[in-house]
């Protein structure tokens, strides 16, 4: 049981350790031009915003945003199982 509790501890500081650095992938912002395209990204890789010819794009980058969010969930299904086949408590 004490075991289980530290284990339980240690899984809680690497989350807020995990929270902590995605706060910060948050606040860097990169602008990126291709020919008439540019794109304004965060670095946990959510779009802000998609111009073509300085018009903006909000369809393009609701679009984007879609994809990647469901690539993440889809990514961290497989990961669950991998995770607890490692023996790595909650997964």
């Amino acid at each position: 049981m004490i075991d289980k509790l530290g284990q339980m501890k240690d899984l809680y500081a690497l989350k807020k350790q995990a929270d902590a650095l995605k706060k910060e992938m948050e606040k860097i912002q990169v602008e990126v031009y291709e020919g008439d395209y540019r794109i304004i990204m965060l670095g946990d890789q959510t779009v802000v915003a998609v111009y073509k010819d300085d018009v903006e794009m909000p369809g393009l980058k609701k679009l984007y945003n879609k994809a990647l969010k469901e690539s993440q969930k889809k990514v961290a299904k497989q990961m669950r199982g991998k995770m607890g086949d490692m023996g790595l408590p909650g997964f």
